[in-house]
């Protein structure tokens, strides 16, 4: 390659960015102000050459022919802004690795559903992998691209979730199958309008030809409007009927182009939100060929993802789940529509300007009591008010566990949906996830020698 490239933020992709480019030959520096010099993954790539600082003054862009930036790291940082006044291309980490990846990329983005989306369409594809052919998980969803698309083979399927922080820095992704769960308000902090945000979702099919597929969401107005905008084949999946043409719910079961495929209630995971992931996900295998029972037993045997509606257990007969990915209102909204029994919500996190209130409707049907945390927890109290159900303060989701198990009987549901991003009080959802689970763990256990007592 023979390249300088500076690598603004370290952190997985930015390893994995690293060591791509070491073996490039290119000449690597790493600028990250949160550097930890004792890190086994820095020590390993100073050992190959790499170098590393703290420093992100303009000095740095000295001769830097390109700069590879962490998603989440916003374009207005100066250094950034310097590099564009400079005409220095800014990429993210999957583009480095695009070169890879040959013909079967799947690519799935959207507000919403897009990590259950892409494990539920990687769970159909392995039911034809073979000893030749792999079915290859990436991007978003926590492996970066750089990792497994440089072993790829032509047999080989890579399913990548793309966040829009990603597309925005990809300058022509040409995935064969391209999907698009849903749109909402999200990340409008980062973008800085709507028209923004959607703009880079839909970079995801700008570089499709009429080879590739689209498969679209048709459930509004604005997500078939666009649907027209692709040069790919468009295949539709619709859980209120839109469309025939490509997957759709009809008299409680799933359908592709009129072939009954299963029924809603033989799905693994609960909710109409999943049913909306399903679609897709039987769309990209009848796309790719797979049989229909195949199908049916992959999604069946689903039983959902880490922190997306994942179901805990059942403790002291109350049904704990641990939705801590919904980072945003619409998500919280789609996981109670799940329940039809009533439900303690845990909800509160970062403040992003969204309005609580939006919450009402579905809150209203399913919430019993509501326990907040977090810079939004007095803008959820005041929905909870407005609803006259009790509200309990919590120092974070963690805490509410406590709570959340005095304000429950047994046959209820204890939920953490926070309806906000993590980021005010944990490093990612991972990990308010994580300690939340240990502390429902804890608690139970707590309660169950009590009662031995």
């Amino acid at each position: 390659m023979n390249k300088n490239v500076l690598i603004i933020g370290f952190a997985r992709s930015g390893a994995a960015a690293a060591s791509l480019l070491l073996k490039e030959e290119a000449h690597v520096i790493v600028s990250d102000p949160k550097l930890d010099e004792t890190d086994a993954k820095v020590v390993a790539l100073k050992q190959k050459g790499a170098q590393f600082t703290t420093e992100q003054s303009d000095a740095l862009l000295t001769g830097i022919d390109l700069i590879v930036k962490n998603p989440g790291i916003p374009y207005t940082i100066p250094i950034l802004v310097a590099a564009r006044e400079r005409q220095i291309p800014i990429i993210v980490e999957v583009a480095l690795a695009q070169k890879y990846i040959l013909d079967n990329w799947v690519a799935v983005t959207g507000s919403n559903g897009k990590t259950t989306t892409t494990e539920m369409i990687a769970s159909v594809l392995r039911k034809i992998s073979t000893a030749e052919k792999h079915v290859l998980v990436a991007g978003n969803i926590g492996v970066p691209v750089s990792e497994v698309a440089p072993t790829m083979t032509k047999e080989d399927v890579l399913v990548t979730e793309l966040s829009s922080f990603q597309l925005m820095g990809m300058p022509q992704p040409k995935p064969h199958i391209a999907v698009l769960t849903n749109i909402f308000a999200s990340h409008l902090n980062f973008h800085g309008s709507r028209e923004n945000y959607v703009a880079a979702k839909m970079n995801i099919t700008n570089q499709q030809t009429s080879h590739d597929y689209f498969v679209v969401n048709y459930d509004t107005e604005e997500w078939r409007h666009l649907a027209q905008q692709t040069k790919a084949q468009v295949i539709p999946f619709s859980r209120q009927g839109n469309s025939q043409a490509g997957s759709y719910l009809e008299a409680d079961a799933l359908y592709y182009q009129q072939e009954r495929i299963m029924a809603a209630s033989e799905l693994g995971v609960p909710g109409e939100h999943n049913i909306d992931n399903a679609l897709a996900a039987i769309a990209v295998g009848k796309l790719m060929s797979v049989p229909t029972k195949d199908i049916v037993q992959a999604l069946s045997e689903f039983s959902g993802v880490e922190h997306r509606l994942q179901y805990i257990g059942n403790f002291d007969g109350r049904k704990v789940y641990n939705d801590s990915k919904a980072t945003d209102i619409e998500a919280t909204e789609m996981a109670l529509s799940g329940f039809n029994e009533p439900v303690v919500l845990l909800a509160g996190g970062l403040d992003r300007g969204d309005d609580q209130m939006r919450l009402l409707s579905a809150m209203r049907e399913h919430v019993k009591t509501l326990i907040v945390f977090g810079q939004t927890a007095d803008k959820l109290a005041q929905v909870g008010k407005q609803l006259n159900i009790p509200v309990i303060y919590a120092q974070d989701a963690p805490h509410a566990v406590q709570p959340a198990f005095l304000q429950s009987k047994p046959g209820e549901v204890i939920l953490l949906s926070p309806a906000a991003a993590s980021w005010d009080q944990f490093p990612d959802f991972e990990t308010r996830g994580n300690l939340f689970v240990t502390a429902v763990k804890k608690v139970a256990q707590s309660q169950e020698k009590n009662k031995e007592a």
